[in-house]
């Protein structure tokens, strides 16, 4: 059983960088196939997804968020890192990590149970 598990600040304030890693457990961030996203939902609002890196490393982004979006990854610890850069109020939302099914990168099968990341001054 594959198992998520977000953590980072809680509070980030205006202009600053959004930061929050994913632990893995139960399966290998390097394993064929998979891409590890984060997705995201502000209050009210629907799910959105941010961007991922495949197994071999490779990284996608929204191209609403591309430009402030950079993911990496930590190998020996089995984790990945998203950094949300310049962020605004509208950035406040559960931030969730999560592993996708095989081959696919906008479905995904298991989740962390979410972050609340909320972005005030």
């Amino acid at each position: 059983q594959v198992q998520l598990q977000e953590s980072g600040p809680g509070l980030v304030k205006p202009s600053q960088t959004l930061s929050l890693t994913c632990t893995v457990s139960g399966g290998n961030i390097t394993a064929r196939t998979y891409y590890w996203g984060w997705i995201r939902q502000p209050p009210g609002k629907e799910l959105e997804w941010v961007g991922a890196m495949g197994y071999t490393g490779n990284t996608y982004g929204s191209p609403s968020l591309q430009s402030r979006t950079f993911i990496f990854r930590d190998t020996s610890k089995n984790q990945f890192t998203l950094h949300l850069s310049s962020v605004i109020p509208e950035d406040t939302a559960v931030y969730y990590c999560a592993r996708s099914l095989s081959s696919t990168l906008y479905a995904y099968e298991y989740w962390g149970q979410g972050t609340l990341v909320t972005v005030s001054s």
